[in-house]
């Protein structure tokens, strides 16, 4: 869902920048090979990105350590 937050654009303006938006949504998923119907997992998805800084290393006292910031 896209609003307008200011202004009062006209619909071929509207028109114009939704076509920019969505092209520039299907080039991002044509060059990741993700999108929709690809079947494939996105970027949003990779529980990898959720992580803050690096883990620590494995040891025997990881466990605790591991709640603190890197």
């Amino acid at each position: 869902m896209i609003r307008v937050l200011r202004g009062d654009p006209t619909p071929e303006e509207l028109a114009a920048a939704l076509a920019v938006v969505r092209a520039r949504a299907a080039a991002a998923s044509a060059a990741t090979g993700t999108g929709e119907g690809a079947g494939g997992p996105t970027p949003w998805s990779d529980p990898a990105r959720t992580v803050p800084g690096r883990l620590p290393a494995p040891g025997p006292d990881t466990w605790r350590t591991s709640f603190w910031p890197a």
